[in-house]
């Protein structure tokens, strides 16, 4: 891909994972938080926080990447520093799904009923398990010729981008 498509191609993509970041995600836990008991939400609710954090990351760094490649700068080491301090809270937040899941089922008296919206909350939780890897392992998102051809070839997803740059200590 060319630098001006790329560029072209994360003037929208930044926006749109910021906005599913500070608007999406937020509107759909504040309007369950309204409209339902706490105690049938709190594995949705966690699944949807995890989801909120790491699209904070993800939008922080396609904004890094943009600004990289129209010339911004930006503190490298305090950005380096952080990307490496989430992908750690990254790790517990969903080393913690299992317990927060069981902590939901407790309050359910132990039965899994429809009002608590289990089936969301567990696809909200996987949703952020997937996002984690997608930015942190392996790119899982597949939306462009170059990175079907890649796969097409190699037979592997790619590398994510955010983690090759903080194994080579760049964004």
């Amino acid at each position: 891909m060319t630098k001006k498509a790329l560029i072209k191609r994360l003037k929208w993509y930044y926006p749109m994972e910021r906005m599913h970041a500070f608007v999406t995600f937020p509107t759909i836990a504040i309007y369950l938080i309204i409209t339902k008991s706490f105690v049938d939400i709190l594995f949705l609710l966690y699944g949807l926080i995890l989801c909120i954090f790491i699209l904070f990351q993800g939008q922080h760094y396609w904004k890094l990447k943009l600004d990289r490649l129209t010339g911004k700068s930006f503190d490298l080491n305090k950005n380096l520093h952080f990307f490496r301090k989430s992908k750690k809270i990254n790790v517990l937040m969903i080393a913690l799904v299992p317990f927060i899941f069981i902590v939901q089922v407790y309050f359910g008296d132990w039965s899994i009923k429809t009002e608590n919206l289990i089936l969301w909350a567990g696809i909200a939780n996987v949703f952020g398990i997937l996002e984690h890897i997608n930015y942190y392992h392996r790119q899982l998102m597949l939306d462009n010729a170059s990175d079907l051809n890649y796969m097409m070839r190699y037979k592997r997803l790619k590398i994510a981008s955010l983690a090759k740059d903080l194994s080579e200590n760049k964004i």
